[in-house]
């Protein structure tokens, strides 16, 4: 706990799920955690839970996202991490979908991010500290999807993170994980029950560790929270970048 004892972080999405859960990891590992989404019930209750910040928030529009960057920073003070986890999907038949629907998909997970990641960026350049974790998934690359926009979105963000991690190379670790296939409100229903669970657990604990700062150097790489262990990953780092893995992308 002292590694992160009175250091501030933001959770986009943490009003439930997979967001809520690293929210609760995060207070617990003695940090000042800010909740912020767009539904104020839900963010209220998990920072009251958690003795955290509930701020709401819409990623997706520039001014709503830096009032609330501004809101956390006077409150509990400089942004030591950026959890930039909101994200909606859409279980649409391409053709047929309203287009506002599906490019909604595109504003909420990856204008999202960028503007949330715009935000904070400048102050922790400034300060000479911070860290950003992004939230991909297994949609980017895995086979066999058949809804169009969530899996695309998510292929954007993974090349978003890792190109952001390189423009900001030793000044601001950024990193881009996959939580796995966890059960919440957003996949419910659109797995079977025999489908490859990741324990709900796994993906908070993994940013708490990022958090912590022992896989800086692994920065702009694919990690995966049921299958990269942390620790191993540490003791492996050079290995790793030395032989370029966790990337998902053709070597030159």
């Amino acid at each position: 706990m002292p590694e992160l004892e009175g250091q501030v972080a933001l959770v986009t999405g943490g009003g439930r799920g997979i967001g809520a859960n690293i929210a609760r990891e995060l207070a617990a590992a003695g940090m000042r955690v800010a909740v912020s989404a767009r539904t104020r019930e839900q963010v209220e209750a998990v920072a009251a839970e958690i003795g955290g910040l509930a701020v709401v928030a819409d990623v997706s529009d520039a001014d709503s996202v830096q009032g609330l960057v501004d809101e956390v920073e006077r409150r509990l003070g400089p942004l030591d991490l950026l959890v930039a986890n909101a994200g909606v999907g859409l279980r649409e038949v391409a053709w047929e979908v309203d287009p506002r629907e599906w490019w909604r998909v595109f504003e909420v997970n990856v204008l999202g991010v960028h503007l949330s990641c715009r935000a904070v960026i400048p102050g922790m350049l400034g300060r000479g500290r911070g860290r950003i974790v992004i939230t991909g998934s297994g949609a980017a690359y895995l086979p066999g999807a058949t809804s169009t926009a969530y899996p695309a979105s998510k292929a954007a963000v993974c090349r978003y993170a890792e190109t952001l991690a390189n423009d900001l190379r030793d000044r601001i670790p950024v990193f881009v994980i996959s939580p796995g296939l966890v059960r919440t409100e957003m996949t419910e229903g659109s797995f079977s029950d025999n489908a490859p669970w990741t324990p709900p657990e796994l993906a908070p604990r993994l940013v708490r560790k990022l958090a912590e700062g022992s896989l800086d150097p692994l920065a702009g790489r694919y990690i995966h929270a049921e299958h990269d262990d942390p620790d191993d990953l540490a003791a492996r780092a050079d290995e790793i970048v030395e032989q370029d893995l966790n990337a998902i992308r053709l070597k030159r």
